[in-house]
Formats: structure tokens, sequence, C-alpha cells
């Protein structure tokens, strides 16, 4: 399917590209989209074959808007809690399939960027690339002095591209903000901001250098995780040049176990590797797909890419460092108060639905292999807490949740009956008998020490279960009380859709009436009647649209 996209010129690799067409081209996939969606959630059969054509028409689509919106897919590619199978496989073959450019554009780039003859600069070159990415490709090479390297080779016109789409994309932000007032909570500005200085600096192979230094200082004393080094003689800003390092892609477990690695223990360096980023380094890599990350022949871990890193400020390391622990402690209080801290739980007035909701997400998932099917046990009460839209993800938060959720998706493909308590083991020993000083290390102790409290004088389920019971009491929970969302939900459906039918009666009624003036010869007022049944008729689609999204709401809150 992507081979073929690749056979003419895509939409974004136009030389010629005004602002108006870049515009046209992705407000008018969106629309499409959406026309889409609500087609199938009104008139289409849901199939397994169906979801396929369409997840393939939405990775061509985004192929053909370019590595912008490569990216988006990527991410998108990584939840599976939110699109359904068919999509999360099509979506995943943009990690590492996307279209190369030619052999010749790249070395003409290198050249111009390096400012010498490809064979005055490398003893050998070759003209195919291994991999080719959303924002460049790879060529494998060897310098006169013998060395094996990669030479990263930035795609041409990126600038001008980003530039397009960071203009188109505010015009939508905008307009949501001002139009859409419900998408106000999720600061759309910020996390917009966010990913363009993200993507901005994946464009820097200098500054791409710099964060690979940066990654392989913090990693000096884990021998079991490596990055390649930085040729910085043969670096500039579009070309990038470093080490050859083969191995075996992550995700591979077949030849990863035909080589007599062990996938448990590769799960346990990948999970160790990102806390220590996250919660010790502060310094974390925000794209971690299988693309970039491959196991060497001793079971070394290997982190190829380094163009979008995020740095946490020390209090959020702070912050992480207690929520770390407060999973582990099975603590939805704690926990509570930690996310709220950071930012990733407004405060509301009743906080006990997302106490209830955190508690069963700690006593069901941490300490076993995530069953999605059990989230069905409170759907109802989630759908009606996620109305209420308590959560909000601050814009550098979702890139740690994306990071998270795609590690996760790794290591289930490695260890089916993986969990995160028993892969972080090594690294919770590691802290445990660390003599380091400063504040993460002693937020570390504090909280290892009451973790091994917590341990010792841990309850039984039966005095947890009554303990649990008799605080809901106390506080007022506890109560006979009947959850009407399915009812709630029927209700607006209906209001929506007498409203739709109102607007259309009266779309059929003033288009009438212009009929009958133009007939008696009353232009004038058969225009004004004629304008009046266009803005009715457009009032009459927005209601349907709205209906029509209300339905393909509850029916994915229903699978």
């Amino acid at each position: 399917m992507l081979t073929k996209s690749a056979s003419k010129p895509l939409r974004w690799q136009k030389h010629k590209y005004s602002l108006l067409a870049r515009q046209r081209d992705i407000f008018g996939s969106a629309a499409t989209l959406i026309f889409y969606l609500w087609w199938d959630a009104t008139f289409t059969k849901d199939s397994p074959e169906h979801r396929k054509r369409r997840a393939e028409w939405l990775v061509r689509t985004l192929l053909d808007l370019g590595p912008t919106f490569i990216k988006i897919g990527q991410a998108l590619s990584t939840r599976a809690d939110l699109l359904p199978l068919e999509y999360v496989q099509a979506l995943g073959q943009l990690q590492d399939k996307v279209p190369p450019f030619g052999g010749d554009q790249a070395i003409a780039l290198i050249e111009a960027e390096l400012g010498n003859s490809i064979h005055t600069l490398y003893r050998d070159f070759d003209r195919f690339p291994l991999a080719a990415a959303s924002l460049g490709q790879v060529h494998k090479a060897r310098l006169h002095t013998g060395e094996d390297v990669i030479v990263k080779v930035q795609r041409p016109g990126l600038d001008k591209l980003f530039t397009l789409d960071f203009q188109a994309l505010h015009k939508l932000e905008r307009f949501c903000f001002r139009y859409l007032p419900w998408t106000r909570k999720y600061e759309l500005a910020t996390i917009y901001n966010e990913f363009f200085n993200l993507l901005y600096q994946e464009i820097d192979y200098i500054q791409e250098g710099k964060n690979a230094d940066k990654f392989r200082e913090n990693f000096n004393n884990y021998p079991q995780v490596t990055a390649p080094k930085i040729y910085w003689r043969y670096t500039t800003t579009k070309v990038l040049t470093m080490e050859y390092l083969p191995g075996i892609k992550i995700n591979d477990r077949q030849t990863l176990e035909a080589c007599g690695l062990n996938a448990k223990q590769i799960n346990q360096i990948g999970i160790c590797c990102y806390l220590k980023q996250l919660l010790i380094d502060g310094f974390f890599q925000a794209d971690p797909h299988p693309g970039n990350m491959a196991v060497s022949q001793d079971g070394n871990l290997i982190i190829y890419d380094f163009g979008m890193m995020v740095e946490l400020k020390p209090l959020a390391k702070d912050q992480m460092v207690k929520t770390f622990w407060a999973v582990l402690r099975k603590d939805a209080e704690e926990l509570t108060v930690s996310l709220i801290d950071m930012g990733l739980i407004v405060e509301v007035s009743d906080m006990k639905p997302i106490k209830r909701m955190l508690t069963f997400i700690l006593d069901k998932f941490t300490e076993k292999p995530i069953n999605v099917k059990e989230f069905g046990q409170m759907r109802n009460e989630l759908y009606a807490m996620f109305e209420q839209q308590p959560f909000r993800l601050p814009a550098q938060m979702t890139f740690i949740i994306k990071s998270l959720t795609t590690l996760d998706g790794i290591a289930r493909v490695l260890d089916p009956e993986y969990n995160m308590v028993a892969a972080a083991q090594p690294f919770i020993r590691s802290i445990a008998v660390s003599k380091g000083q400063g504040n993460v290390i002693a937020e570390f102790g504090r909280q290892a020490k009451s973790f091994i409290q917590y341990k010792l004088t841990k309850p039984s389920a039966a005095e947890l279960l009554i303990y649990r019971l008799e605080k809901r009491i106390e506080e007022g929970e506890l109560q006979f009380r009947v959850l009407s969302v399915e009812s709630d939900r029927t209700f607006k459906r209906m209001n929506v859709a007498i409203k739709s039918l109102t607007y259309a009666c009266f779309t059929g009624l003033t288009l009438l009436s212009g009929a009958v003036l133009l007939i008696g010869s009353y232009s004038s007022w058969a225009m004004a009647a004629f304008i009046l049944s266009g803005l009715s008729f457009l009032v009459f689609l927005r209601s349907l649209i709205s209906l029509a999204i209300m339905e393909k709401f509850e029916k994915v809150a229903k699978k």
C-alpha cells in the first residue's frame, strides 16, 4: 500500500506550494475524515474489513499530507485504547515505512552542506537508504579512516513545509478556540506550540548531535544501554554522521529468541532505561518507536534517534518520583495529589469518581498484564466522568504519556505477561543502594523507606475491603443511587434530534416561501427567504453532525 503511494509525487512534495493550497489540502482531508466518520456511524454496517479500508485511506492521506501529519499518525498508532485494531495496525506502518527520496537528492544536499564532493567526504557511500522516516533518511557510508558510519540526511524543503503547516494549523487552532468553546479546556494552543517547538528542534541535526552526546554521558555507567557516537566534522543542521551500530529491531521477538536473547531481560533494560531518563536525568527521548530502538547481539539496548528529546524541570522530576512510588504502593490518595500537582488532573469539587477510577486501575493493572476489557466494569461511570472532563493533559505531559504508551506496547510484544512493577525491580534496587546526593535521590530514599514499610505492614485483601467500605460510608460516598447515564444520553440525543427536525422544517418552509414569492414576482423578498433557508440549512447540517458525533462517541464507549 505504502509503496504505491511513493510511485507518484505526493502533495507535500510540490515545488510550488502556497499557504492557501496547503490549507485547502489540510482542511479538505479533515472534512473528508469527519464525513466518513459520520457516514459510517449513520449508514454503514461496522465490520473489520470496512474499518481496514478506512484505515488504509487514512494512512494514504497522512502520507500525502507529509511529515507533520505522519508524526501525528505515529502518535495515534500507539493509542489502542482510542482507535480500533485495524487503525492501529495500519498507522503502525507509518513508523518506519515512509517513502524515501532519491539518492541523488541526498548526495546533492550532503555536498552542499559539507562543502565538498561525496567521494572526498566518504570513502564509500551507499546511494540506497537503509531506512526512511518522516523527516529524513539514513545511508550507510565509510569514512576514509575506515570507520563504518550512518549518514542521516534531512528531507529537502522541510523548513518551508513546516512553516506552511504551522500557519495552517494555527488557523485551525484559533477557529476551535473561537467557535468551539468546549475545546478550550484542552489548552490546544499550548500543545500546538510545544509540538512545533519539538518538530523544529528535530530538524536541527546539530541539536540532535548535542542531545546524543548528553544522552551518552548520562548512561556512561550503564553498559547495557548504548548510543552512537557523533562525528562532528561531518555534521551540519541538515546532515548528521554517526557511528554505525547494527542491531535487531526491538519488537522482532522471533529473531531475538532465535539469537538466544531473553525478551524479559530486554524488557527490564528498556523500562529501567526510561525510568532513569524520566525520574533521574529529567531528559528523555519522546519518540521511542521500534524504528528508533534495537538490540545488539550481546543483548544491549541501542537508542538511535535523539531529535525529539524533552527536558523536565527539577520540580517535575520530584513529582514524578512521588507518583512512581504512589503507584507501587497503590495509594490512590497520594496519586491523586501528585497528578493534580503535575497538572494532569484539574481539581474539581467532587474528586470521588476520579479516586475510584484510580483505585480500580491500581488494583487491576499494576501487577498483571492489562486487559482492556476489564474497563467495561466501570464504563458508564467513566463516560459520565469524561463528560464532566476533569482531566487535562498539559503540553509536556502529552509527550511523556505518548512515550510510555509506546513503550508499553513494545513491552507487551516482547512479553505478553509483562507487568511494569516486576520490570522496574532492577531500577528500584539500584536506587535503594545509591549513595548519591540531591533532592531527587533524597526523595527516592524517603519513598523507598515508606514502600518497604507498606510491604511489611500491608493489610490482607479482606482488611482492605473493610477499610475502603468504612471510608466510603464515612465520606457519605456509599449510598443507594441510580446511575442514569444511558437515559441522560438518550435525552440529549432526543433533544438534538428534535432541534434537527425543527431546523429541517424551517428550512423547507422558507425554501417553499421563497419559491412562492418568486412566482409572485416578489424577487427581493424571495431572495431574503432563500438566504434565510440557506442559513437554516447550515444550522440543520451542524445539528446533524453533532448528532452523528454523539452516536459515534456512544458506540465507541459501548465497545
